[in-house]
């Protein structure tokens, strides 16, 4: 039986959430009524989305235990925000940034893109000490500016010790940026705990968001070191004074906003939120890895199969790679999306990714396709 906020196909089994997910059924609901309202009223309630977007923050502040909701921006996509630390940071030629050889091109084209400023990118294979913090840590020198790295990796599913990276970075005054994209709404996160100085994450992955809307996080005193790049209306201090003259920048987040925001958007995201919300993280956190603890050791079980995600880590997530024994990736994959299995070619394997609403029956299913020798 179908969870009853999401009401997918009968033929589809959804194990793709590292992607692209599905949208709540009250998230579909939201965005039929916002433009119900706006093709009869346009913007005659445009004081009441003011107050859905202030709504927004306070859940993406409780969503990453930010100390205020004023730490938090609302951007365009996770590269925006990374854009953002990357051009805004006042870099000297021989600096250099840590992060990893898995991370997405988001947290990986930015850093690079220094190169013509002097600024060394340095990436770290995670496999290539006692522990993947330990591997970051041996690139660290006295010219280290910032480190950066996805909170969990998108084609392995290894998830990183924050907390301890956050001291390591605390203690020789080097900034912590963290790509959060695999974390929220997935497992439990904490940017006060893990003293990250930078974190963003769009909102169409686990968060069941739209596509187009971010969280860009920022401490303070990380955010006095940035330069703004954009400038706009949005990101004044006094933001509906539209004759403000002299103007300043607005003393919160909201600096990198410059322009107009996405109010269909925030109308979505803030209703796949309050799901999440509802349930509690700690509570999501724990069905999705009860979900992938139980794809892995059914993986690790059959003989035809091999599973390429870690299973002894004491940090999980939710994302699940393997590949067959005899058949092609290309084929395998081709093969489960055929039969109604959304999933994707990841890691050098097939990534499967469940969320808190899937049921054991429909993996069972997935994993029978998977293992079916008719390919």
């Amino acid at each position: 039986m179908r969870h009853p906020e999401f009401p997918l196909t009968d033929h589809l089994i959804y194990l793709n959430h590292a992607a692209v997910a599905p949208w709540p059924k009250r998230t579909r609901d939201a965005v039929i009524a916002f433009a119900e309202q706006n093709s009869r009223f346009g913007s005659h309630y445009y004081l009441d989305w003011l107050k859905k977007e202030v709504e927004l923050r306070r859940q993406l502040q409780s969503l990453l235990n930010a100390p205020s909701s004023d730490d938090i921006a609302l951007v365009k996509n996770t590269s925006e925000a990374l854009s953002f630390v990357a051009y805004g940071l006042p870099w000297q030629p021989g600096d250099n940034i840590v992060s990893s050889n898995e991370e997405f091109p988001s947290n990986r084209l930015a850093w690079q893109s220094l190169a013509d400023q002097g600024v060394e990118f340095r990436q770290a294979d995670l496999n290539s000490a006692g522990t993947p913090e330990d591997a970051l840590f041996a690139l660290v020198d006295g010219n280290t500016r910032l480190l950066t790295i996805s909170s969990i990796q998108f084609a392995s599913g290894l998830r990183m010790d924050l907390p301890r990276i956050g001291e390591f970075c605390k203690q020789r005054g080097i900034l912590f940026c963290v790509d959060a994209i695999q974390s929220l709404g997935a497992v439990q996160f904490d940017a006060q705990a893990c003293q990250a100085d930078f974190v963003m994450a769009d909102g169409h992955k686990w968060l069941f968001g739209p596509e187009g809307l971010a969280v860009f996080y920022s401490t303070a005193a990380a955010r006095a070191k940035l330069k703004l790049t954009q400038y706009g209306w949005h990101m004044m201090k006094d933001t509906h004074n539209y004759e403000n003259v002299p103007w300043e920048i607005h003393p919160g987040a909201r600096r990198f906003e410059c322009g107009s925001p996405n109010m269909l958007g925030i109308h979505a995201l803030s209703a796949s939120l309050s799901l999440l919300l509802e349930i509690g993280m700690a509570n999501v956190e724990a069905l999705v890895i009860e979900r992938s603890d139980y794809l892995k050791a059914a993986i690790a079980a059959h003989p035809q199969l091999v599973l390429l995600s870690g299973q002894q880590s004491k940090l999980k997530s939710g994302i699940v790679v393997f590949k067959h024994q005899s058949h092609d990736n290309q084929a395998l994959y081709q093969h489960l999306q055929q039969n109604g299995v959304v999933c994707a070619l990841r890691g050098g394997g097939i990534r499967f990714s469940p969320h808190f609403y899937n049921s054991f029956a429909e993996m069972d299913r997935a994993l029978a396709l998977a293992i079916d020798s008719s390919l």
